[in-house]
């Protein structure tokens, strides 16, 4: 029977694919895993806990861990399981947003991870009225441990009400409210219900093709977003072994140690990635350097299917043997698909990773869609570069007129909490405006081309979409983040944030000694080459579209110093506000 409730899937593994490595998080350098049945039985003394602390049908508990762990898995599960509601809150926020978020879900609960996080909470706890106690999932001095509850649990005195409440669920039940952190305003509340996020779920997994019980993922993108906590679930409904990475900066050790079979990403990391190999390639002499090159290439002008015929693939398999399959090696040598999202995709990393034997899909949705509504698969056709794929089972697609992308299906939200004017303005009947442009070609692929809201008119009245001539300047070793300017200007002009490493490096080689960004981007000759590398990029775009002039900024654009939401969005309100006087500068 497939599950109906968002707490059926870990008793779906525990009965039809048993796992004895379910979940696995390392702690002082050792992994420590949970069995199916152990994670199932912990979850369960969690439950029966909070019904010892008065937890009833509908009350909300915070979560805010700095990495993704076990434990947090485990709290999710319980709460759940007796019609509470988890508030995940993303780690790198302010404390102010804390205190908004934390007293507009009316929080009774939170659960940190670290001294950070309860430093955070601990400072704006007194102006949380409906917040009783904090926990931490570490041992922090001054602050209960999680195992408080574990060990408050153990006794079987509430398992009779346990189940009871637990029966008492519905699927069309909230059971999560998300706080999407926008680019402008406020955080807002997406309320999920079961029946959202399950449905999801269960769809999602028909694009997911790995054996039951056998494959083995890495998890490190946040918990906290829709995106990541969906690809857990579906590991879960599918009897896939997660292991969470300790750290990003781990990222590249962790996947060495647990070679996965799969893994998610934002198309930043890949970029990272990508660019990092690819520099590695500019050090090598010779004829290995011209081989390495040519692989490369290859890779970059690859289609799925064999459409660029016999000749092209006896290439790619010597290529694949030479140098793409080093490629893989370097992150882990098992993994057979990435799924990328939160983000566009540059349509070059699809083609070079799939080539190298890591087949990479793009997916595509918002929180507000419990996320997916698309997503690539290699198997029956599904995959096309430059796409997000076909929409999944049980979602419906239509285009407006003026190209927004309209979604309808099980998993649109229930709406906004506590907002109901601003659910009714994203709502046509049952279809939820996603506020991207996009198109559904003749064989059924999506493809977004912009967000709606970033479009913007010169004062010629040409319409320019930001985000697609970013991603294609951002090909540039030169160019770590960019921002396109010019609504109401006569011109197109961009902010740039140079990519530190490989600045000092390239000036480094003209003799130039820099230590900082700062000092970098005053050097006269990096601004001509970065221009120049915008100039080459700027051919594929129209006249109008084309950038006319750039300035570098000193600063290491960052979510912490808010130039970027936590799934690295830009914020351009920000962005134009920090950098005005050079916004200024360009136009006068």
């Amino acid at each position: 029977m497939k599950p109906t409730r968002l707490f059926e899937f870990i008793e779906f593994q525990k009965d039809n694919v048993p796992l004895e490595k379910a979940f696995s998080t390392k702690n002082k350098g050792k992994w420590e895993s949970l069995s199916s049945i152990n994670f199932h039985e912990k979850s369960k003394a969690i439950s029966r806990a909070l019904v010892s602390k008065g937890i009833k049908t509908g009350d909300k508990i915070a979560m805010i861990s700095t990495n993704n762990r076990t434990e947090w898995c485990v709290m999710d599960v319980g709460i759940i399981s007796l019609g509470a509601v988890t508030v995940p809150i993303y780690p790198t926020i302010s404390s102010k947003d804390y205190k908004y978020i934390l007293n507009h879900s009316e929080s009774i609960y939170c659960f940190v991870s670290d001294q950070e996080v309860y430093d955070k909470v601990k400072s704006i706890q007194k102006n949380v009225k409906s917040l009783k106690k904090v926990y931490s999932f570490e041992k922090i001095k001054g602050c209960s441990h999680w195992s408080e509850l574990l060990d408050e649990g153990s006794k079987m005195e509430h398992d009779d009400t346990v189940n009871k409440m637990k029966n008492q669920v519905k699927s069309e039940d909230l059971a999560t409210i998300i706080y999407t952190s926008g680019t402008t305003g406020v955080p807002k509340g997406v309320m999920l219900s079961h029946e959202n996020i399950v449905s999801n779920v269960i769809s999602g997994s028909k694009r997911l093709p790995l054996i039951k019980g056998k494959a083995k993922a890495l998890s490190f993108l946040p918990l906290c977003h829709i995106f990541e906590r969906v690809i857990l679930y579906i590991y879960t409904f599918n009897g896939i072994s997660i292991y969470f990475a300790e750290s990003l900066e781990t990222i590249a050790d962790n996947l060495k140690e647990i070679k996965p079979n799969t893994m998610t990403a934002v198309p930043r990391l890949l970029e990272k990635v990508y660019d990092k190999i690819y520099a590695r390639g500019g050090e090598l002499t010779g004829i290995k350097k011209s081989l390495f090159y040519w692989a490369v290439n290859l890779g970059l002008q690859y289609q799925p299917y064999g459409k660029n015929g016999i000749w092209y693939e006896l290439k790619l398999k010597i290529a694949r043997k030479l140098i793409l399959s080093k490629w893989k090696e370097a992150l882990g040598g098992n993994l057979e698909i990435i799924v990328s999202g939160s983000a566009p995709l540059q349509e070059r990393l699809a083609k070079v990773f799939t080539a190298a034997g890591m087949i990479l899909v793009e997916g595509y949705g918002l929180t507000e869609t419990s996320p997916i509504i698309s997503v690539g698969d290699m198997r029956n056709n599904n995959l096309k570069m430059g796409t997000v794929g076909k929409v999944i089972d049980g979602v419906e697609v239509k285009i407006a007129d003026d190209g927004e992308i309209l979604c309808k299906g099980p998993n649109v939200m229930m709406g906004y909490f506590k907002e109901e004017k601003m659910t009714q303005e994203v709502m046509t009947g049952d279809y939820f405006h996603t506020g991207d442009i996009g198109e559904v070609d003749s064989e059924g692929f999506l493809k977004i081309t912009d967000r709606k809201k970033e479009m913007f008119k010169t004062s010629g009245g040409k319409y320019i979409a930001p985000q697609v001539i970013e991603s294609q300047m951002k090909q540039s070793l030169f160019i770590e983040q960019i921002m396109v300017i010019g609504a109401g200007r006569r011109m197109a002009t961009a902010i740039i944030q140079p990519n530190i490493d490989h600045i000092i490096e390239w000036l480094k080689e003209k003799g130039i000694e820099c230590d900082s960004l700062s000092k970098a981007i005053q050097e006269p000759i990096l601004k001509e080459e970065i221009f120049k590398e915008v100039e080459n990029h700027n051919q594929n775009f129209g006249s109008w579209e084309q950038i006319k002039k750039i300035e570098l900024t000193p600063d290491v654009w960052s979510i912490d110093d808010g130039h970027l939401t936590p799934t690295m969005k830009l914020k351009r309100k920000v962005v134009t506000e920090k950098y005005k006087d050079l916004i200024e500068k360009m136009y006068n």
